[in-house]
């Protein structure tokens, strides 16, 4: 045993116990998060423009800040690029982190010297409670890789602007330094494919116990390995005990990531992005995250149906219920008010508080009023590729519109690791799951207003190939599961196989 797996025992468990203690204050912590931002966001602009001194409850907040997506707080962004302090939080933010954007384009997300802890230490707190839950301290001798964006960071209004996991980058913990791989010259590649060939020439021979990073980054390292090594992932690191991994609902991903590794691995999820650190598995072996109540960030919750409405139902942390659908609504010490972060999530437990998330507000199939969203997609496909041992790889889903009444459908684009033995009778399977997850859909099956669902067979890589076309391969770039229009599904129709 060496010294970091000394050093990481007791730190874990203190760390474990403090999480432990917190499941049971989450309620009177996010008042007390709530008080606290409104007395600092006192000073700002944006607490002026809304009366933040007038402010002593959460209705008072909900009556005073409307529901905000990106655009409408741009205005507030735009002065912070043009060099004004005190604009959403005192003074000024120490990074934007930039994301693309399904409508606005690129967004410059504020991150603050008081904000940034909660994007550094809930990591940290992942892995300690991990390494509490299962006494596996081992892997933090070995070599970690972190798969993420480059850490080159330009100046946007002077400020340090760039990808969250490259900025993230930055804050690495010392101790961890010595252990993490890709160097940093490697991580500074922007070109995906050329950067994977230089990781997987770092890595191949190295001591691996620890590989983090979206599952789709994942599955294109594991294959590439496997390619330059010849062996599964397990044999090639036969010290490989822990996949971290977030950005995406990992069980589509699953099967196909622990098939090239050849043998069982302990999983950690997290619930990361740009806006806050909102989420992780606090427990390795149960399903679910834990919401993240102490850390800077205040929530509200409201019910999915009414994410388009003028005046929403805005719930807290109190008022939320198992099982229902909720679009997550964030405040934060990066000055962030009332924001929607465009995720919907649902409880699988209060007290503690621990979720998953369900979706996008703006991924969903409503052309019909079916309003099938990704969870429930995901649910009918998997079951349904488990019961008939089929791998998939990739898939998204979207609605064909015929006019005429009873000729329209849901199209899914599905990239089949193997192949099942009757496609129609998959598809078949598949629809009667979805119809029993979604009663709309089922009684616009039931009622000849929509045809049972088709499946578009995609080519082997052809998911990859449609991203490289576009130039989102890499990076923090996922597909949709579900788009409400053809623009996905016409841009794969190059990438669709066809019987000749």
């Amino acid at each position: 045993m060496n010294v970091k797996t000394l050093v990481a025992k007791p730190f874990a468990l203190y760390i474990s116990n403090q999480v432990k203690k917190g499941m049971d204050s989450a309620v009177e912590d996010q008042e007390s998060i709530l008080k606290s931002l409104v007395k600092t966001g006192m000073i700002t602009q944006f607490g002026q423009d809304h009366d933040f001194n007038k402010i002593s409850s959460h209705a008072d907040y909900a009556s005073a800040v409307p529901i905000r997506d990106y655009e409408q707080l741009k205005p507030y962004i735009e002065k912070i690029k043009a060099g004004k302090q005190n604009v959403l939080w005192k003074g000024k933010p120490i990074y934007f982190a930039k994301t693309s954007g399904t409508t606005s384009g690129v967004k410059y997300i504020p991150i603050t010297k008081d904000s940034i802890s909660n994007h550094i230490n809930t990591a940290r707190n992942a892995l300690l409670c991990y390494m509490a839950a299962s006494g596996n301290y081992a892997f933090a001798s070995g070599k970690l890789i972190f798969l993420s964006g480059s850490p080159v960071l330009e100046r946007v209004g002077d400020i340090p602007t760039g990808r969250l996991s490259g900025i993230v980058n930055h804050h690495v913990p010392g101790y961890l330094r010595t252990n993490q791989l890709p160097g940093y010259e490697t991580n500074c590649i922007e070109d995906w494919e050329t950067k994977l060939d230089k990781i997987v020439e770092e890595t191949i021979n190295q001591n691996m116990t620890l590989i983090s990073g979206i599952p789709p980054w994942m599955q294109m390292y594991f294959d590439r390995l496997k390619q330059v090594g010849g062996k599964p992932i397990g044999e090639l690191f036969p010290n490989l005990s822990v996949i971290v991994q977030g950005g995406v609902n990992f069980e589509p991903y699953k099967a196909k990531l622990l098939d090239s590794i050849g043998r069982p691995v302990d999983t950690i999820e997290l619930f990361p992005a740009s806006e806050g650190f909102f989420a992780f598995q606090d427990n390795y072996r149960e399903p679910g995250l834990l919401l993240n109540t102490n850390s800077g960030i205040y929530y509200e919750f409201i019910p999915a149906n009414e994410i388009n409405r003028e005046n929403p139902t805005r719930l807290t942390l109190r008022d939320v219920q198992v099982g229902e659908n909720y679009a997550l609504i964030i405040s934060n010490n990066a000055g962030l008010w009332s924001y929607n972060i465009g995720d919907t999530v649902k409880f699988l437990s209060v007290r503690p508080y621990r979720l998953l998330v369900s979706g996008r507000t703006k991924h969903f199939i409503s052309a019909f009023g079916e309003h099938v969203i990704a969870e429930e997609v995901e649910h009918a496909l998997l079951t349904v590729a488990n019961e008939e041992n089929v791998q998939v790889t990739e898939f998204t889903v979207a609605p064909f519109i015929e006019q005429a009444q009873g000729k329209s459908y849901h199209e899914w684009f599905i990239e089949f690791e193997n192949l099942p033995a009757d496609m129609d009778a998959f598809a078949r399977k598949v629809d009667d799951r979805l119809r029993a997850k979604n009663v709309y859909y089922d009684d616009l099956i039931a009622g000849n207003i929509l045809q049972r669902l088709r499946i578009a067979r995609v080519n082997k890589n052809g998911f990859r190939d449609y991203m490289k076309s576009i130039g989102k391969l890499g990076g923090q770039n996922k597909v949709p599961r579900l788009s409400n229009d053809r623009k996905l599904a016409d841009s794969l129709k190059p990438f669709i196989f066809h019987n000749h």
